[in-house]
């Protein structure tokens, strides 16, 4: 890297070439890192989501055998409208429980912003700024 003196006794406009060259540099770096963020955090909700739905294929293909077993059992000892209520209860509960277990996976993609790129872009305008204003002095 430069020192200070060196600076000092370049060209302004070889000096802002540079800085230009090294801006234009770094924002790619920064676009780069905010679609590899993004990339990474679509595969995490993608995954919740996927699961959201598995899980869902297999409460409905369950539901249907045990709903016939389980009202059948109970029929023998109470009417059959009453068994059939009763099942729908326990199924109803079952499904707000993967219903929360699907909301937390998918909230682990979130925020949706690249939290990681938009703090080394700010990092990187203090370190320009930083930049510009030893330049002048």
């Amino acid at each position: 890297m430069n020192t200070q003196e060196d600076l000092r006794d370049r060209p302004v406009g070889e000096l802002l070439k540079e800085l230009s060259q090294q801006t234009t540099a770094l924002v790619r770096q920064e676009l780069d890192l905010a679609k590899a963020e993004m990339a990474e955090k679509g595969k995490r909700a993608g995954l919740g989501a996927g699961m959201f739905g598995g899980a869902g294929l297999f409460a409905v293909l369950a539901l249907g055998a045990l709903t016939a077993c389980l009202i059948a059992a109970l029929a023998t000892g109470m009417d059959v409208w009453l068994a059939a209520l009763i099942v729908a209860v326990a199924y109803a509960a079952v499904a707000g429980v993967m219903a929360v277990l699907g909301k937390q996976k998918t909230q682990e993609a979130l925020p949706p912003a690249p939290e990681q790129a938009i703090e080394s872009t700010k990092e990187d305008v203090q370190w320009a700024k930083t930049r510009v204003g030893s330049a002048r002095r």
